[in-house]
């Protein structure tokens, strides 16, 4: 298996980069935050996973282990495809994603196109004791703060939206931003 690549971006596609790793080009369907991370520097390392089909080899790329971890649990739930788990993960940090799992939070998988509410219901029934505590840890933010994702999506309900139209609005937009520039950019794209 790939489990790493590390070398230069060559090029992207509608199918993830190409990352040139001494002279061989590797297409890499990637996250969001991967493929920012090819983008800032000249020389970049990202986690993958090699799925196998009969018809096809497939890489995908990770930022980090958290996020190549959490996409190998999902391809263990009934139905969740590669495309789909990488959708999954694509759209929020690892950690906010464990939390919405052990927390029963459907709306946040409902929220992503290819996921209706049976399987959002079985991505946290399959996983949630996978998971465990593990995921109910602390989560990296500031002293007394809620989770940025958990604000902005409140901050849009309060505004009128239900929980899964939030959750849509978000999806799109850099989980790394503030919560007050998220729900702004969620809001504008609305309009």
């Amino acid at each position: 298996m790939i489990a790493r690549l590390r070398g230069r971006a060559a090029g992207r596609t509608a199918d993830g980069v190409v990352l040139d790793v001494n002279g061989v080009g590797y297409l890499v369907a990637a996250t969001p935050s991967a493929l920012r991370a090819t983008e800032r520097s000249g020389e970049t390392t990202l986690e993958t996973y090699l799925h196998v089909r009969e018809d096809a080899l497939q890489l995908y790329g990770f930022a980090d282990a958290d996020e190549r971890e959490l996409f190998v649990f999902l391809l263990t739930v009934n139905g969740i495809g590669p495309k789909v788990a990488l959708a999954i993960v694509s759209g929020s940090p690892p950690a906010e994603l464990r939390r919405a799992i052990v927390l029963g939070d459907h709306a946040r998988f409902q929220a992503i196109p290819g996921i209706g509410k049976k399987t959002a219901e079985r991505i946290v029934l399959e996983l949630k004791e996978k998971l465990g505590s593990v995921a109910l840890a602390p989560a990296p933010t500031a002293a007394g703060q809620a989770q940025p994702h958990l604000v902005a999506r409140e901050a849009l309900v309060e505004l009128g939206y239900t929980v899964l139209e939030a959750e849509e609005a978000l999806a799109g937009i850099d989980a790394e931003l503030e919560p007050e520039e998220r729900v702004r950019l969620a809001l504008r794209s609305a309009a």
